[in-house]
């Protein structure tokens, strides 16, 4: 799972990154990433209530956090990082989750190197 450290859990975190950040958005996913001072970075994960039953929603949760430890190494020092999971996300396999997550981190890294 991904570490305590790295988790967000401040409101006004997840509001700077969605409303300030750079956005990157696939069929499954769409990430907001601001990078915002040092520190280590955080990590922040959307499911409403489109994507399905409490049940769904936590096993989506889940297997989120479990990618994002893998790459978390990939982000700024002092990111703030969204990941919003879209209504496809409850159907979709464990590998297209990770493509999909690669993809749109590929993108924001390009975006934030401009």
């Amino acid at each position: 799972m991904l570490s305590q450290e790295s988790r967000m859990r401040r409101g006004e975190d997840f509001s700077v990154a969605v409303k300030r950040g750079a956005r990157a958005g696939r069929p499954t996913l769409v990430l907001h990433l601001k990078v915002a001072g040092d520190g280590p970075p955080l990590v922040g994960f959307v499911v409403s209530k489109a994507v399905g039953g409490a049940v769904v929603r936590n096993k989506v949760k889940r297997r989120l956090r479990h990618l994002m430890r893998d790459r978390l190494a990939r982000l700024p020092r002092g990111s703030l990082l969204v990941v919003r999971a879209n209504p496809p996300a409850a159907s979709a396999r464990h590998e297209r989750l990770a493509a999909e997550l690669d993809a749109a981190l590929d993108r924001l890294s390009r975006r934030e190197q401009r």
